[in-house]
């Protein structure tokens, strides 16, 4: 079976909230989904701060922006979210999904390509392994959210 893959329009918004909402509830992080369809319109349609592609039957979607690698000195493709409805995993979505960011990073000769994965994810982390994925053990993420940056913001 060939699974095509589009970018998501605008249109879409709807499409990518229920996604997004279905991967917040499978990672028992529901409580924590603010975002919105306006917002989402914004900040990908109008700003183009992110990006989304989703199969052609939309059962999935992956959700990227470009990064920085001073190091390498090339851009970087982040994905953010990729996520099949748990019907439908294990047909090919999710890989097709993943090698068609490898296809658009490649092709805006992104240095690598990245992501985040909790570590109870074990399917995930399997899948990604299977790829040929390396798990950067090293290192350690840290976030400053919404509440922080405006308290930090009282020091600035």
């Amino acid at each position: 079976m060939k699974i095509e893959i589009r970018k998501a329009e605008r249109q879409d918004v709807p499409l990518l909230l229920e996604f997004i909402k279905g991967i917040a509830l499978y990672e028992k992080m529901e409580n924590e989904v603010i975002a919105s369809a306006d917002v989402l319109e914004r900040e990908m349609f109008d700003e183009h701060r992110a990006d989304a592609v989703v199969d052609g039957r939309e059962v999935g979607f992956a959700l990227f922006f470009y990064n920085f690698s001073t190091f390498i000195g090339h851009s970087g493709l982040y994905l953010e979210d990729l996520f099949v409805w748990p019907e439908e995993r294990g047909k090919g979505y999710g890989k097709a999904l993943l090698l068609h960011l490898v296809k658009i990073a490649l092709e805006h000769h992104c240095g690598r390509m990245e992501w985040t994965c909790l570590n109870w994810n074990q399917p995930s982390i399997d899948f990604y392994l299977s790829l040929g994925a390396v798990p950067m053990k090293e290192w350690t993420v840290y976030r400053l959210d919404a509440l922080t940056l405006e308290r930090l913001s009282a020091i600035c």
